[in-house]
């Protein structure tokens, strides 16, 4: 439906409502009544839309009216974007973070239960598979189907990916797929450009729809790869749902223990930047390949 359509929806439908209202006959308040028809009947839409109350930045956001020190509650809140000082009337929030706090459980919601523009995916030139979950609910519900593959997939993915490399590069919507929209492009492209500097490279990347991060162990005791790493949305917070984490371990086993992954997390905009991160993570591979483990081992030694 466009704009236009739309407006003459919401004309139509308080016309609706103002005529069903019922005559007021010899009463005092007739001349009222007709003039809040009147005015009713008179209503205009106007052009534009209200201001996106998630563009405010609550780290800069301060409510608390005569503070005692108000430049050291605004030094405080630069270096965290919890909710302070956003004051209260009587024992409530105020209407504005109250909105905004509604607006953030929101975002969260559907970056949870929507899935990932496939124009993305084609753009990108994934190879898409899927996990032996059905939907979005048994994802949430059914942690183990989520990482799992049909030998359908399996066998789409052999078929699509180089045997044996050094590098295998995974993308999975994970508990967030705002999260992959937001910081893909820009990871992918910083990841390239610093293996490149090692001498590495990464090739056909394989899409997982359903992704729990086991899902990663599989596809590389499929691919044979030395180290694979897997950008995954991570469980979205109040704070922001476009939070991405990678994941990387040198030739993962299905069952191995967590121990044996590498995790770079809080990948976004007000976190770690999608560009530096990806720098960071290619340096992080180089290592693995050097060491030939991953995980706690990595870091012991």
């Amino acid at each position: 439906m466009d704009e236009l359509n739309l407006k003459e929806m919401i004309k139509s439908i308080l016309n609706e409502m103002v005529n069903e209202v019922p005559p007021v006959i010899n009463s005092p308040s007739k001349e009222a009544t007709v003039n809040t028809r009147q005015t009713a009947n008179s209503c205009v839409v106007e052009e534009g839309f209200i201001p996106d109350i998630t563009e405010v930045d609550i780290r800069k956001q301060f409510l608390v009216p005569n503070a005692a020190d108000k430049e050291g509650y605004l030094k405080m809140k630069s270096y965290t974007p919890a909710r302070l000082g956003l004051w209260r009337t009587g024992t409530r929030y105020l209407t504005e973070p109250s909105l905004r706090f509604r607006a953030d459980h929101a975002a969260a919601q559907d970056a949870v239960f929507s899935y990932v523009n496939e124009d993305l995916i084609k753009e990108m030139g994934f190879v898409e598979v899927a996990t032996e979950c059905k939907d979005k609910d048994e994802y949430v519900t059914r942690p183990d189907l989520g990482r799992k593959f049909s030998n359908e997939a399996i066998n789409t993915i052999k078929n699509a990916v180089k045997p044996n490399q050094k590098v295998q590069v995974i993308v999975g919507d994970g508990l967030s797929s705002a999260a992959i929209e937001a910081n893909i492009r820009d990871v992918l492209p910083s990841l390239q450009q610093g293996l490149k500097m090692f001498g590495l490279d990464f090739g056909q990347v394989v899409f997982i729809k359903h992704c729990r991060v086991p899902a990663m162990d599989p596809i590389g005791e499929a691919t044979g790869a030395e180290v694979v790493c897997l950008f995954i949305g991570e469980r979205p917070g109040l704070v922001t749902a476009e939070s991405m984490s990678a994941y990387i371990a040198y030739k993962p086993t299905i069952g191995m223990p967590e121990a044996r992954r590498t995790v770079v997390s809080n990948i976004h905009r007000q976190g770690t930047p999608a560009v530096e991160a990806g720098a960071y993570i290619a340096e992080i591979i180089k290592r693995m390949l050097d060491k030939k483990v991953s995980g706690l081992d990595l870091k012991e030694k």
